[in-house]
C-alpha cells in the first residue's frame, strides 16, 4: 500500500488507486466534470488538475496512480487558476439558461462557478448555436448548447447499459452529443444518464419544469417495483397538497448501494412515482344493499372483527384464509403471523398469487419478480397454497377471505372471487379485487411508512416514510393493531421499529449502512 501526502495529510491507499480516489478517502473534494466513479475513465474535462511535487505539469487526478511518498496538493494556486481558466473555457459557448434551466441548484457547472470561477467575463464574441430542448427518447430531453463535453452519457451507454446509442459527432468547438443515426435512447436504464449528467444538458421529460429542486425534500427508501430492491431517494414536494392538484413525489433517484444496484437503477423503478397518488382508495368502505358506501376505521375493524369472530366459532379456524402481500414490510408480515397465525391459529395463510406473470428480467438490475418483499414473505412462513385457498372460498368451505394489496384479476381468480361468501381487501389502490369485497381498507404506501424488505439474495434493506399516508389510508401495521384490540388480544407493538426489535432482535440503527445479509432460512427458527 503506497503512501502518499495529500494538502500536508499522510494517506496510505490500494496499489492502483488514482489520486482523485485518495483524495475522497480524506473527504477532499477535487472539481470534476468527467469523472464518475462507475464509468471507464476520459480523463477530458481537465476541472480535476492537482500539484504533484517534482512534476513540471499540473496532472488530472482522476487518471494519475499514486505512488509512495508522492506529494500532492489540491488547492495551490496553480491549480486554483487551472480551473479558472477551464470554468472560462466551458462557459464561452454556454447559454444563460440559468433561470428557466431544470438543472438549477444542483448544475455542477453552476455551483463549481460560483465557487472558483473566473468573474470577470472577457467574452466578446457571439456564442455558438446549436440544437436546444429536443427528445431523444421517452424519458430524455437533449440541449446540445448545454453539453459540455464530459461523455458520461456517452461512456454509460457504452459501458454500463451495453446499447450504443449517444455518440460525440463532429470536431473540435463544433463537437456535439447526438443519437446515432435510426437509434432512440430507449434502453430500460436511459434515465441514469439524467443522473450524471453535471450540466442541465440531459433533463427528465416527466420532471420538466415541475418544481425547483431547492423546494424538494429527500428521504431514504427502498424502490419497491421488483425484487432487487435498489437503493433510492425519494423527492418529494412537502408544500404541495394531493386535493390541489400536485404531485407530491415529484422523482425518484438511485441511491449508492455498492451490493445491491450500485449507483443505478431502471426506468420502470424510476417512474413508478406516477401511480402512486392514481386511483387510491382513500376511506374504509363497507358493502351496503349492494354498493360500497364510505364508513370510518372504528366501524369496519368492528365489523372484520365480529366476523372473523363469528366464522372461527361455527366453522372453525379453516374456516378463514388470508392472503398477504409481498409487496408488504417485514414487520407487517410478521404481524400477520403474530395475529393471524399464532393468536387465531389459522392455518391457511399464503403470499404467492399463482396467476402473477413473471416479468421482464435481464443480467443486470432488472429481477422478473416484481416484488420487493417475495423473500421476507417465505420466510415467515407464509406458505398456504393460494390457489387451493380460492378453490375452497368459492365452495364454500372458506367463508372468509382477507386479501391484503393482490389484484387477482386473472379470469379463473375472478370466477372464485365471485362465489366467495365474504371478502374483505386491504390494499393502496382500486382494483377488480377491492370492487368485489364486503369491506374495503385503504392503506398506505411503501412511500408512506417505515419498514425494511428482504430482497432475492436475503439483504434486509431499510425504507422510511417521506410523506402523510393520503386522505385516511393508514399503514398496514397500524390496521393489524386495531383489528387486534377488536380482537381483545391487544399487541405490545406500536411502531415498526419495535415490530422489527420482536423479529429481528435490534434496532433500526443497529442495521448496517448498506442493510445486511440474512443468513438462508434465518427467520424460521421462530
Amino acid at each position: 500500500m503506497p503512501t502518499l501526502t495529500i494538502n500536508g495529510q499522510e494517506i496510505a491507499v490500494d496499489a492502483g488507486s488514482t489520486v482523485i480516489q485518495a483524495t475522497e478517502k480524506l473527504g477532499i473534494y477535487v472539481p470534476r466534470y468527467c469523472y464518475h466513479p462507475g464509468l471507464p475513465i476520459a480523463g477530458s474535462c481537465r476541472m480535476c488538475l492537482v500539484d504533484i511535487e517534482n512534476m513540471p505539469k499540473l496532472a488530472i487526478s482522476c487518471h494519475t496512480p499514486v505512488q509512495e511518498g508522492m506529494k500532492v496538493s489540491t488547492d495551490s494556486e496553480k491549480a486554483k487558476q487551472a480551473r479558472k481558466s477551464m470554468l472560462e473555457f466551458l462557459l464561452t459557448n454556454h447559454p444563460l439558461d440559468c433561470p428557466v434551466c431544470d438543472q438549477s441548484g444542483e448544475c455542477d457547472l453552476q455551483n463549481l462557478y460560483m465557487e472558483i470561477g473566473q468573474y470577470d467575463s472577457r467574452f466578446l464574441e457571439n456564442k455558438i448555436k446549436r440544437k436546444k430542448a429536443f427528445p431523444i427518447g421517452p424519458h430524455v430531453i437533449l440541449d446540445q448548447e448545454r453539453c459540455i463535453l464530459c461523455t458520461r452519457c456517452t461512456r454509460f451507454c457504452d459501458n454500463v447499459s451495453q446499447t450504443n446509442e449517444l455518440g460525440v459527432f463532429n470536431r473540435g468547438n463544433r463537437s456535439v452529443v447526438d443519437l446515432y443515426p435510426g437509434k432512440a435512447l430507449e434502453n430500460p436504464y436511459s434515465g441514469n444518464v439524467i443522473d450524471i449528467c453535471p450540466v442541465g444538458a440531459l433533463t427528465e421529460r416527466e420532471f420538466r419544469f415541475q418544481c425547483r429542486v431547492w423546494y424538494l425534500s429527500t428521504q431514504q427508501s427502498i424502490c419497491n417495483g421488483c425484487s432487487r430492491g435498489c437503493n433510492i431517494h425519494i423527492h418529494f414536494n412537502s408544500d404541495r397538497r394531493y386535493k390541489a392538484g400536485g404531485r407530491r413525489v415529484q422523482r425518484l433517484k438511485p441511491r449508492f448501494n455498492p451490493f445491491v444496484n450500485q449507483w443505478w437503477m431502471c426506468d420502470e423503478g424510476r417512474f413508478s412515482y406516477e401511480s402512486l397518488d392514481e386511483k387510491r382508495i382513500q376511506s374504509p368502505s363497507l358493502r351496503v344493499a349492494g354498493t360500497l358506501q364510505d364508513s370510518d376505521w372504528e366501524t369496519v375493524t368492528k365489523t372484520i372483527a365480529l366476523v372473523l369472530r363469528t366464522s372461527i366459532e361455527k366453522f372453525g379456524p379453516n374456516s378463514v384464509g388470508v392472503i398477504a402481500s409481498p409487496q408488504l414490510s417485514n414487520e407487517e408480515l410478521y404481524l400477520i403471523r403474530e395475529l393471524f397465525v399464532e393468536f387465531m391459529g389459522l392455518p391457511q395463510v399464503g403470499y404467492r398469487n399463482p396467476w402473477e406473470q413473471p416479468g421482464f428480467q435481464d443480467d443486470f438490475l432488472i429481477r422478473a419478480d416484481k416484488n420487493p418483499n417475495s423473500r421476507g414473505a417465505e420466510e415467515m412462513g407464509l406458505l398456504a397454497d393460494v390457489q387451493d385457498m380460492l378453490d375452497k372460498a368459492s365452495k364454500g368451505e372458506i367463508k372468509v377471505l382477507y386479501v391484503i394489496s393482490h389484484d387477482l384479476n386473472n379470469d379463473q381468480a375472478q370466477q372464485m372471487l365471485q362465489q366467495t361468501e365474504y371478502i374483505i381487501f386491504q390494499g393502496t389502490h382500486w382494483n377488480s379485487t377491492a370492487e368485489l369485497a364486503q369491506v374495503v381498507l385503504p392503506t398506505a404506501t411503501f412511500a408512506e411508512k417505515d419498514g425494511t424488505f428482504t430482497n432475492f439474495e436475503g439483504r434486509l434493506q431499510r425504507f422510511r416514510q417521506a410523506l402523510l399516508p393520503l386522505a385516511d389510508s393508514k399503514p398496514d401495521h397500524e390496521i393489524f393493531a386495531q383489528l387486534a384490540r377488536q380482537l381483545e388480544h391487544p399487541l405490545p407493538y406500536e411502531t415498526p421499529e419495535e415490530l422489527f426489535i420482536a423479529w429481528y432482535g435490534k434496532p433500526y440503527e443497529k442495521l448496517d449502512t448498506f442493510g445486511e445479509m440474512l443468513h438462508e432460512n434465518s427467520s424460521r427458527d421462530i
